[in-house]
């Protein structure tokens, strides 16, 4: 059966404004910090036409995203097994048709979330980078939006246009954000105030620094192994940075009534998609 109606789901939005920032990794760790912290996770790999979590965490399987929109599976039957019992949903990688689909495409893949059954308290949303419809989308639906940053000419200034573009014509006003690849909190935190100040003078926006993660030799190591980090060296700097994010996390207000339930995300993501096909 699917999740009772009255069940809060918390859904996070993890997004950047460019690729290799690091915006994979987190999602995936944050999952899994937040597994151990007691939550039923579910990791959504929304990168729909170059999904990489699965290859991230060394998982296969011969169903995706795409077998979904073909009505050849439900979200249940293409759920991998993650690490510390994170469930995955895999998307497809390298099919073209996946990263261009229509509305009506996107509306009912979507829609499959209503009839999902395993139950979970937060969904985590692995965006693609940049401004593609899906993410705006995504960006709509979720209970909060986390931008990952870096501390690079390119990264900054595409978070800033991807914030832009979500608040001005979306109506998104509240982001968190990750600085990462720092070399300490110190320099995540002037990250963060750069950005936090060119929104503030020119956005009608509410930025908020979710935390640091530093530059760390272990975590390369890690996707080396294709294991998440806070698996392969606990006692790592990027491990703890990761923890401390998910107690940030876990101290969110939950969901409560309409907007908390599962349900209510499908709705608003049919919603997102209508208000894009009229934008």
């Amino acid at each position: 059966m699917p999740m009772p109606a009255n069940h809060p789901v918390r859904v996070i939005a993890v997004t950047s404004g460019k690729g290799g920032v690091g915006k994979t990794n987190l999602s995936v760790n944050l999952s899994v910090a937040l597994a151990r912290r007691g939550e039923r996770v579910l990791l959504m790999d929304a990168d729909l036409g170059l999904g990489n979590v699965d290859v991230l965490l060394g998982l296969k399987s011969d169903k995706n995203l795409s077998h979904v929109l073909a009505n050849q599976a439900t979200l249940d039957d293409i759920l991998l097994e993650g690490p510390e019992g994170v469930g995955i949903l895999p998307a497809s990688s390298g099919v073209k048709h996946m990263a261009e689909l229509s509305a009506a495409e996107n509306t009912g893949l979507i829609q499959a979330f209503s009839g999902l059954k395993r139950p979970l308290d937060t969904l985590i949303i692995d965006t693609a980078a940049g401004i593609a419809d899906s993410v705006v989308r995504f960006s709509q639906a979720s209970n909060a939006v986390i931008v990952v940053v870096c501390d690079e000419p390119a990264s900054i200034t595409d978070a800033y246009a991807m914030i832009k573009v979500l608040s001005r014509e979306h109506g998104v006003s509240r982001f968190f954000v990750v600085a990462n690849m720092v070399r300490d909190a110190g320099e995540g935190r002037r990250l963060f105030d750069k950005l936090n100040a060119a929104a503030a003078r020119f956005l009608d926006v509410t930025l908020v620094h979710l935390g640091s993660v530093p530059f760390d030799e272990y975590l390369r190591r890690a996707i080396q192994r294709q294991k998440p980090v806070l698996q392969a060296f606990g006692g790592a700097r990027a491990s703890r940075a990761f923890g401390e994010i998910a107690d940030q996390v876990m101290r969110w207000p939950k969901p409560s009534g309409a907007e908390g339930h599962l349900q209510f995300f499908v709705e608003r993501l049919v919603q997102a998609t209508s208000d894009l096909e009229a934008f």
